[in-house]
C-alpha cells in the first residue's frame, strides 16, 4: 500500500491482435520509480517509447490506443487492467506489433504472467489520486462519474437489446486481490451478426472463439459457454479498471459507469485532471495517514 511496485523478473508471452490480426511478441521488463507503464515499439526505426497516461491516448474505437514518440499502440486496456490489479505502477512493456495481444480476451493471461515474474516494492512511496468532488460526464443515455469515497470501488451497468444479457449491475470494492478472483477472467464480447462488419471496416480481424465471447440471436456460441453468468458486465469493470490507471496513480474514489466505454471513460478522467480543486494527489509515508484521513487503498494479493 505505501510503496512503488515493478515486477521483478522480465517475462514475455506471443499472441495476435484482436483488431488487426497481427502477432506479436510482447515482453514485460523492470522499469525504476516513478517511470509508470512505458510501451515500447522496437520494430519501428525509433523504437517509439508511450507513456501508458490519459495524454496519450490518441483513439478509443472499440479499445484504447496510445500514441507518442513516432509511434502508437493499441488494445492496452487488458494488460493495464492486469498492472492495476495487481498494484503495478512501473514496467517496460516491449512490443514488435501495433497491438497488444488479445491472448484469451481477458486479463487473466497478463495476470498470472505479473505474478510469475514476482512483485518488487520500491523506494518511493506510491501517489495517490483523492476524489474530492462529484465529476461526470454524459453522451446520449451513457454516463460516467466519479464519486469521492474512502476506498476504491466500481458499480456498472450494462444494458443490452438482447435476452441473454439484458440488464446487469455489479459492484466491487478493489481490496484483497478479488480483482482476480472476481474480474481478471471475464473476456470481452461481441455479436456475431456484427463480426462481417467490423472486419469490414478494418476491425476483429484476428477476432475467435478462443478471445472473445460470441453471442448470436439468442445464446453463447464458444463451446463451454460464459465463465460467469454475468461476464458481460464484469468485462466492463475490467476496461474500465485498466482505463482508470491511465491515470497516472491509483484512483481514491467511486467509479460509477452506466453502458459507458472507453471513449466515455477517457474523457471522464480528462475533465477530472482539468479541474485541480476536484482532485488531489496524496502520498502516504506511513498507514496511520491512510487512517487518520479515513481511507482504505486497494490491498494487493501477488508473489513477491
Amino acid at each position: 500500500m505505501l510503496f512503488q511496485t515493478t515486477i521483478l523478473n522480465t517475462v514475455s508471452c506471443s499472441g495476435i491482435g484482436l483488431h488487426t490480426g497481427t502477432h506479436c511478441h510482447l515482453e514485460i521488463r523492470p522499469a525504476g520509480p516513478d517511470r509508470g507503464i512505458v510501451f515500447i515499439r522496437k520494430d519501428l526505426p525509433k523504437q517509439a517509447r508511450i507513456r501508458a497516461h490519459i495524454d496519450n491516448v490518441v483513439d478509443a474505437t472499440l479499445a484504447t490506443t496510445l500514441g507518442g514518440d513516432g509511434g502508437k499502440v493499441s488494445t492496452v486496456e487488458h494488460l493495464m487492467a492486469a498492472f492495476a490489479g495487481l498494484g503495478i505502477d512501473n514496467a517496460e512493456v516491449e512490443l514488435d506489433a501495433p497491438e497488444v495481444p488479445i491472448m484469451d480476451g481477458s486479463s487473466e493471461p497478463f495476470n498470472n504472467l505479473l505474478k510469475r515474474a514476482g512483485i518488487r516494492p520500491q523506494s518511493k512511496v506510491k501517489k495517490y489520486v483523492i476524489i474530492k468532488r462529484p465529476v461526470t460526464v454524459t453522451e446520449d443515455d451513457r454516463q460516467a462519474t466519479l464519486l469521492p469515497s474512502r476506498d476504491f470501488k466500481i458499480s456498472y451497468t450494462i444494458d443490452f437489446k438482447h435476452p441473454l444479457i439484458s440488464n446487469q449491475y455489479y459492484l466491487i470494492q478493489i481490496s484483497n486481490g478479488n480483482f482476480e478472483r472476481e474480474i481478471c477472467s471475464a473476456r470481452t464480447f461481441g455479436f456475431l451478426k456484427e463480426y462481417e462488419m467490423l472486419k469490414a471496416r478494418g476491425f476483429a480481424r484476428g477476432g475467435s472463439l478462443d478471445n472473445a465471447v460470441v453471442v448470436d440471436e439468442s445464446r453463447v456460441i464458444n463451446e463451454g459457454g460464459l465463465r460467469f453468468s454475468d461476464e458481460f458486465v464484469r468485462h466492463k469493470i475490467l476496461d474500465s479498471i485498466g482505463d482508470l490507471w491511465l491515470v497516472g496513480a491509483q484512483v481514491i474514489g467511486h467509479f460509477i459507469g452506466y453502458k459507458s466505454g472507453h471513449t466515455l471513460n477517457h474523457k471522464l478522467i480528462r475533465k477530472l485532471l482539468a479541474h485541480e480543486d476536484w482532485w488531489e494527489l496524496l502520498e502516504f509515508s506511513n498507514e496511520e495517514e491512510f487512517h487518520k484521513l479515513q481511507i482504505t487503498p486497494p490491498t494487493h494479493s501477488f508473489l513477491g
